[in-house]
């Protein structure tokens, strides 16, 4: 089973839960406030080979990209 990423929309506590893909979208209670106001949010990972990143990751990218791999910054 993969592990999701859910945000609460009403006291912002971001949190995983362990889910069947089938429940990915389905309604789950914040833990910290017990709010069914919450929504699934884009899981962000990297990869490193060689000491380079490879993919994703949260540094450098350009504007035409999202920070990943791309061919316009050759990152």
């Amino acid at each position: 089973m993969p592990v999701y990423e859910y945000v609460c929309e009403k006291c912002g506590e971001h949190f995983e839960a362990l889910r069947p893909m089938a429940d990915a979208d389905a309604m789950i209670r914040c833990p910290a406030c017990k709010s069914k106001r919450t929504s699934r949010t884009v899981s962000v990972f990297a990869a490193h080979s060689g000491g380079k990143v490879v993919a994703g990751g949260n540094g450098g990218g350009c504007s035409a990209c999202s920070g990943g791999s791309c061919s316009t910054c050759g990152v």
